[in-house]
C-alpha cells in the first residue's frame, strides 16, 4: 500500500525496545487536565485523542484536548471506539466524522483510528461471527475512506483480532495497524501484517499521560504519514 511504504524503518515482530522511534500517547476523558507543553518537553511528538463511541457518545474533553495538542505542536488525530452491537460500520464511521474524526492533508492531522477490541459491557465479541465482524470493519473502513480519502488505522490485539474476527486476513492492503501489546517486544501481529505503524507498549509513563505509543519509523516519516504522501 503506499501510505504504509512511506515508513522508514520496519519493526521485528519478535523483538524491539520501546524506547525507538517517535513517542506519542493516547488519551481519552480519563485524562481531562495536563499540559501538553509540558508533554511536548518530554519528547512526545504525536497523540490520538478519543473523539466518539457508538453513536452516542462524544468525549467532553475532546475540544480541549484537541485544541492543546494543535497548540504544543504535536501532531495529531482521533479515534472512535467501535461498537458493533448497536449500529453499522458505516454509520459509526459517519458520526465519528461528524464530531472530531475527519483528516486533512496539513501534515499536523492523523488519519482517524478504529479501536476494536473485546466489548467491555457484555458478548466479548458483540455477539457477531466471525464473518459479520469482518464485514462490519470493512463497512466502517470503506465509510471512512470514501468521506476523507483515507482509511483508518486500526487499534486491536492480535488475540482479539484471532478470537473475534478469526485471523481474517487482508487488511493490511488498505489499514495501517496499531497494535496494543504491553510488554517489552510486540510479538505476533494478526494475520498478514508483516510490522506494524503504531506499537502501544505501556500505560501512563514519564512521557505524559494515557498509554505511551512509539511510531514504526523516525520524524519525518511520521510527518509524511499524517500528510498522506
Amino acid at each position: 500500500m503506499k501510505l504504509l511504504s512511506t515508513l522508514a524503518l520496519l519493526f521485528s515482530v519478535s523483538v524491539v525496545s520501546a524506547v525507538s522511534g517517535p513517542k506519542g500517547i493516547d488519551v481519552s476523558s480519563f485524562q481531562d487536565t495536563f499540559s501538553w507543553s509540558k508533554v511536548k518537553s518530554k519528547g512526545v511528538q504525536f497523540a490520538y485523542i478519543k473523539a466518539t463511541e457508538g453513536t452516542g457518545y462524544r468525549n467532553p474533553a475532546f475540544n480541549m484536548q484537541y485544541t492543546g495538542a494543535t497548540r504544543a505542536g504535536v501532531i495529531r488525530g482521533s479515534y472512535h471506539f467501535a461498537r458493533p452491537d448497536i449500529s453499522s460500520g458505516a454509520t459509526q464511521a459517519k458520526y465519528f466524522i461528524a464530531h472530531g474524526g475527519g483528516w486533512s492533508a496539513d501534515g499536523l492531522t492523523l488519519p482517524g483510528a478504529l479501536d476494536i477490541e473485546y466489548n467491555p459491557y457484555g458478548s466479548r465479541c458483540y455477539g457477531l461471527s466471525h464473518n459479520a465482524m469482518v464485514s462490519w470493519i470493512k463497512d466502517f473502513s470503506n465509510t471512512y475512506h470514501s468521506k476523507t480519502g483515507r482509511y483508518p488505522v486500526i487499534y486491536t490485539t492480535t488475540d482479539y483480532w484471532k478470537s473475534c474476527t478469526g485471523d481474517a486476513r487482508g487488511f493490511q492492503n488498505n489499514n495501517p495497524l496499531w497494535i496494543a501489546r504491553w510488554g517489552s517486544s510486540i510479538g505476533a501481529l494478526p494475520a498478514g501484517y508483516q510490522y506494524t505503524t503504531f506499537w502501544q507498549y505501556a500505560q501512563s509513563g514519564s512521557s505524559g499521560p494515557g498509554d505511551q505509543n512509539i511510531f514504526n519509523g523516525d520524524a519525518a516519516g511520521l510527518k509524511r504519514f499524517a500528510k498522506g504522501s
